[in-house]
């Protein structure tokens, strides 16, 4: 499937860019969260009339991303988890709970920005999250997790 960007897409492409992807892959993400569109000869047309707002817009979510870089640089969340005394937890923290506790401590994170790149944390101690803030900005945060025993 034949495929024109609309934006920065991780792997794949930039803006503007001409690209072949499986079928799924454009019918099920790229085409419905609006990162593409078909390549035709009336899409073509549009997408070069409207090049430069496509270009401003990735140009200001780049911005954004940077400035929550900025703010995230030295932040830190703790997250209470019901532990064992040897610190193994009952269960996990999972990206959806370092993303809430960071939208509580005051940085909006969505758990799809959370990458924990070993699974989820089953131990009490510090760990160190990356978050994809963008195909072209990440950010660490430092994650504490304490028992509530």
């Amino acid at each position: 499937m034949e495929l024109i960007l609309l934006q920065k897409v991780r792997n794949l492409g930039t803006l503007g860019d001409k690209v072949n992807v499986k079928p799924g892959y454009g019918r099920n993400y790229l085409l419905p969260q609006g990162k593409a569109v078909r390549v035709n000869a009336a899409n073509l047309a549009a997408f070069e009339e409207r090049r430069a707002e496509y270009e401003a817009k990735a140009n200001a979510a780049l911005g954004e991303a940077q400035a929550r870089q900025a703010r995230l640089a030295d932040a830190a969340v703790t997250i209470a988890a019901h532990a064992s005394a040897e610190g193994k937890l009952f269960g996990s923290v999972s990206p959806r709970d370092i993303a809430a506790a960071l939208t509580e401590a005051g940085h909006p994170t969505a758990k799809g920005e959370v990458i924990l790149s070993e699974g989820p944390l089953r131990n009490v101690g510090e760990y160190v999250v990356a978050l994809s803030l963008h195909a072209d900005v990440h950010a660490s945060v430092k994650v504490i997790v304490v028992s509530d025993n």
